[in-house]
């Protein structure tokens, strides 16, 4: 197949310095093997492979191969395509037990929803040869927003009261993006914080990565609400604070003398929520509703409406301080 790979870029491509051809691809069943200066065919489109794209979490970068950055020879445009890949897994929350699965075919609809819609990742689907739904995503130039918020070069209060309203402000519209997929009768499914990204020229957030489904049947919406939790206490921290970290984030270590085992997130059970015993100067209001996310909390969130309300009353007292 090399010829006919290198017959395919050099009509494309003449600038080509590589010397490597790979393989074409009409089949992407076995992603594994696909690899840089592959080319891989969907219907009359063709996509050369650069390399995989990397999961970036707890310091460690781990390569997602079904996940390959590209560019489309046809008009010279990079493109990420999400290979079809399925994983199934439980998670427990709280009192909730919760299963969870990737579904390509729910991220091509859900890319169909969105089409226009720039809260969130543009793109289409098409099958290969074979029937595997692959996505093609469009690139966002940008920076996930917990790093863009790490990054603010100021210590905790200052970042409080001059970057965190205006961040609050443009996270309640990102939830508002999540209201519109559930009132379509959809989910994210993978609500965390380096699943929403601050876009350079515009500054807007953008939610990316819809292919992860779950069953929740106490709350159909359930953990898309817990996500969205998870990324405020971030935000409001300026971290995710725990036990370990609290000298990194240059926060008296006797404090945690007053932290209760209630005070931790219900989520992820080492981190703090209870924000308020660390930074007084957060209202109570917005404390509240990160309480709403604590191990003690007997009342969850069972909408994104629900929180939002809350979160709209209190950017209005914030803004007041």
């Amino acid at each position: 197949m090399s010829k006919e790979v290198r017959d395919l870029i050099k009509t494309h491509l003449p600038d080509y310095s590589s010397s490597r051809f790979g393989n074409l691809y009409t089949d992407t069943s076995e992603f594994m093997n696909i690899d840089f200066s592959d080319v891989i065919q969907l219907g009359n489109e063709h996509f050369l492979v650069s390399k995989n794209e990397m999961e970036r979490r707890f310091g460690l970068d781990d390569p997602k191969y079904w996940v390959k950055r590209c560019k489309r020879l046809e008009d010279k445009q990079p493109q990420i395509l999400k290979l079809a890949f399925y994983e199934k897994f439980p998670m427990n929350i709280g009192p909730f037990k919760i299963e969870c699965f990737r579904s390509p075919r729910k991220e091509a609809r859900i890319l169909e929803l969105v089409k226009g819609d720039m809260r969130f990742m543009q793109g289409y689907s098409a099958d290969d040869s074979a029937g595997n739904n692959v996505r093609v995503l469009d690139i966002i130039r940008g920076k996930r927003l917990d790093v863009w918020v790490h990054n603010i070069p100021v210590d905790h209060k200052t970042y409080f009261h001059e970057h965190f309203p205006d961040i609050f402000e443009k996270y309640i519209g990102a939830c508002e993006a999540i209201k519109f997929l559930h009132d379509n009768d959809e989910k994210h499914g993978d609500i965390r914080r380096d699943h929403l990204w601050v876009e350079y020229d515009t500054g807007d957030y953008r939610w990316i990565d819809f292919d992860y489904a779950f069953e929740l049947y106490e709350n159909p919406f359930g953990l898309d609400v817990f996500g969205l939790g998870s990324i405020l206490i971030y935000l409001v921290g300026k971290a995710n604070i725990t036990a370990q970290t609290m000298k990194d984030h240059n926060i008296d270590p006797g404090m945690l003398s007053s932290i209760t085992p209630g005070d931790y997130s219900v989520v992820i059970g080492n981190r703090v929520v209870n924000l308020r015993k660390i930074y007084d100067y957060i209202p109570p209001s917005l404390n509240n509703i990160l309480m709403h996310f604590s191990s003690s909390s007997s009342v969850f969130y069972e909408s994104v409406d629900e929180l939002m309300l809350d979160m709209n009353k209190s950017l209005k007292e914030i803004r007041n301080l």
